[in-house]
């Protein structure tokens, strides 16, 4: 495992880790601006970084929407990021098939949420010995994920860490519940706070997913205060343009400036 997901899991409390990158992989280019940017903002915070990217979007709006390179070509580029930033790496697997292949190449393996109860998925990330992180379902209770976490202990996982997205509330809406995100935190494994999908509008561009970005820091900064050990932010340079949830990924100019104030209100929790 790596250093920073191995000091992560050994101390969550200790330093809130920083989950970021581009929704969907892009052009190396681009991918590789993203990463430097984040991970020059968390260096100069003192913050630990994972670089995190999609090799594929299975869950998209339309059958026309951008998935991303696929998982050969995906992982490759992965494995090239992690090389060149020398920072763990994550993305999200769809397939108990993808398990595997996936582990051989990133630190930290994620379950989106609409399969986050798809068990023979959970045993195949639980069976390659990496951290796993499972976002808990738009359509679930913070409850119910204590039956997540028990698949993958009785698969053999040892670091497992939960993620909030929001909640369906009505239609194209979502909403961040944080008494059920406490009642999360209570199931004992660390617990991540999605800030930018957490805006999501789901469906509510028709064909794909609209948002509200401009309520990302306002409901990050609620999450740290309520005491999450990661923050998880997809960003972009030119966010009208990214190839997935251009309606909520952050500017990414502006997330050294939002780093920063997560860090303070970390850091007034200890007053």
């Amino acid at each position: 495992m790596h250093q920073v997901l191995s000091d992560f899991f050994a101390a969550p409390d200790r330093q809130l880790l920083v989950i970021a990158g581009p929704c969907i992989l892009e052009e190396q280019s681009t991918n590789e601006l993203i990463g430097r940017t984040v991970q020059d903002a968390c260096r100069a915070l003192g913050l630990p970084f994972v670089f995190k990217a999609s090799f594929d979007k299975a869950n998209r709006s339309s059958i026309h929407g951008h998935r991303g390179p696929g998982i050969e070509r995906g992982l490759a580029e992965l494995a090239r990021l992690r090389e060149l930033l020398g920072a763990p790496v994550t993305t999200d697997i769809h397939a108990p098939e993808q398990a595997a292949p996936a582990a051989k190449v990133v630190d930290l393996l994620q379950i989106p949420a609409f399969l986050c109860r798809q068990t023979d998925l959970l045993a195949a990330a639980a069976a390659t010995g990496r951290p796993v992180n499972v976002k808990k379902g738009q359509f679930m209770s913070p409850e119910e994920m204590r039956n997540v976490l028990a698949k993958l202990d009785e698969g053999g996982c040892r670091h497992r860490m939960l993620t909030e997205r929001g909640t369906f509330f009505g239609y194209n809406r979502l909403v961040t519940d944080f008494i059920g995100l406490g009642d999360m935190m209570a199931l004992g494994a660390p617990v991540c706070f999605d800030a930018t999908h957490s805006t999501q509008l789901p469906g509510g561009a028709g064909t794909a997913t609209s948002g509200r970005p401009d309520r990302c820091a306002l409901l990050a900064r609620a999450a740290i205060a309520a005491g999450v050990q990661a923050v998880f932010l997809e960003c972009h340079p030119e966010p009208s343009k990214s190839r997935s949830d251009a309606g909520t990924v952050q500017p990414l100019d502006e997330v050294p400036a939002l780093l920063a104030r997560l860090k303070a209100v970390r850091g007034a929790l200890a007053v």
